[in-house]
């Protein structure tokens, strides 16, 4: 219980970098009408704010090899500070980029918010790991992703709100619609800094000294794990970034920017229905809470997503339900793969790879509703990946927790290179075949939970030491 309210605070970090990395999948589209882009020019939004995470991730890395891990110096509370207020530089920065109509100028914005939200998860992951009690690391972390989920699930609505909806096109050239909306944002940023600042959070530490040079690439399932993030946030991203694009599609439906970016909503709120399904089921509640969790959190979960988007848009509930009710099918699929997933965290993650990708080909060999609800369904199968994925990197680091930690956000390049593959593939053959692009990620990542399967989550997450046979999954 000590861990509970501290958790709760940290929750609004997720919620808010959640948020705000959403709202990069309706400014492609906005800034891409803006600038006459091409979908391969408007996937630079994409590079310019996860080249960030790698940006930032090697010079702590390169930082912690050779003068020590600065957040076993400074404390993760620090970090987060840091990170809130070199992220909240982003109101400072879309103010003059939408003022001198500048394309470069939006990049730098977004490259700068990266490299703060880079500082935060580099701190904030490994702080909610390692905050309480090791066998329930996983449980936390896919609590708190459940919460950048909401954040996820907001952030399309409202930003598509304010930039199609609000968008009066007017004389002005359109790029100033993001002013406001980004200062409000920033300075919410730097309530959260100052917020953090005079909390009184646990002083966590690794419990030893930080070794210098890469001792924690010396454990294997941090190797692989590296390039299972880079894989998964790559797949999700790219995803995300051309779902507008795809919904505009005649043979899918012809929908407009401001209604697509509702669907672009159901796309994250799927991960938010999944990561709290996810939380759940790795939970030491009885087996009669979880059953009928497994049938409460998509319920309402779904409620949710359909009252948000009622009351973003003014629109009458019936419709709304009858419009969204493709996407109940995907619910009852996730739930019964979460049965199957049977608390192993490495079968899980095979499983929900492997669906995710027959969904994508199915999506890509289909037209219509049905290859729209493939496509968005697919975040219900990503919602657990980030947090199996790093709490098996993670497990027995030790005192390389925060070096290890920092490589696998380095991995998280991943979401700015596959967009660019993605849109490169979309210019060439068109949008709808180049979803067969994110299927590369899946094939890796079922492999990757496929080598750890004999592991429960809960033995995983207590090993102090490298386990003998992680390493022989590996060798």
């Amino acid at each position: 219980m000590k861990s509970l309210r501290p958790l709760l605070l940290l929750t609004t970090l997720f919620f808010a970098w959640g948020f705000l990395t959403s709202i990069n999948d309706i400014l492609i589209p906005y800034l891409k009408g803006i600038f006459e882009l091409t979908q391969l020019q408007a996937m630079l939004v994409q590079f310019a704010f996860f080249s960030a995470y790698f940006t930032g991730s090697l010079a702590y890395f390169l930082l912690s090899i050779t003068k020590g891990d600065p957040i076993a110096r400074i404390g993760y509370q620090k970090g987060i500070v840091g990170g809130l207020l070199l992220a909240g530089l982003v109101a400072a920065l879309f103010y003059p980029a939408a003022h001198f109509h500048s394309y470069p100028f939006f990049l730098a914005a977004l490259f700068t918010v990266g490299l703060g939200f880079t500082l935060l998860q580099i701190s904030a992951n490994p702080y909610v790991a390692i905050m309480g009690d090791p066998r329930s690391a996983s449980i936390r972390l896919n609590l708190c992703q459940g919460l950048n989920s909401i954040g996820t699930v907001l952030g399309p609505l409202i930003g598509g709100y304010l930039l199609f909806g609000l968008d009066k096109a007017s004389s002005e050239t359109g790029a100033s619609s993001v002013q406001i909306p980004y200062l409000v944002f920033g300075g919410c940023l730097f309530v959260l800094a100052a917020f953090f600042a005079l909390v009184k959070l646990p002083a966590l530490h690794p419990s030893e000294e930080m070794e210098k040079g890469v001792s924690a690439l010396k454990f294997p399932q941090l190797s692989f794990g590296i390039l299972a993030i880079f894989f998964y946030v790559g797949a999700e991203v790219s995803i995300g970034s051309n779902l507008i694009s795809f919904f505009k599609l005649p043979e899918i439906g012809g929908i407009k920017e401001a209604q697509g970016s509702t669907y672009v909503s159901m796309y994250w709120g799927g991960l938010m229905i999944g990561r709290l399904l996810g939380a759940v089921s790795l939970s030491q509640l009885s087996q009669k809470t979880k059953t009928l969790s497994l049938f409460a959190i998509p319920v309402l979960g779904y409620l949710f997503l359909v009252t948000s988007h009622c009351l973003t848009y003014d629109l009458p509930l019936g419709h709304t339900l009858r419009d969204m009710s493709g996407f109940i099918p995907f619910l009852v699929l996730n739930a019964l793969a979460f049965r199957m997933g049977r608390n192993s965290a490495g079968f899980t993650t095979t499983l929900f790879a492997i669906l995710a990708a027959v969904l994508l080909v199915v999506g890509v060999a289909s037209e219509g509703s049905l290859a729209m609800w493939c496509i968005i369904a697919v975040g219900l199968f990503n919602s657990v990946l980030w947090s199996n994925i790093f709490t098996l990197a993670i497990r027995g680091l030790g005192p390389f927790t925060s070096q290890g930690s920092s490589l696998l956000v380095m991995a998280i390049v991943g979401g700015a290179l596959f967009p660019l593959l993605q849109g490169h593939a979309a210019d060439i053959y068109g949008i709808h075949s180049s979803f067969l692009v994110p299927i590369i990620a899946y094939v890796y990542i079922a492999w990757y939970g496929s080598r750890q399967e004999p592991l429960m989550i809960t033995q995983i997450i207590e090993t102090e030491e490298p386990n003998e046979e992680v390493e022989e999954a590996f060798a």
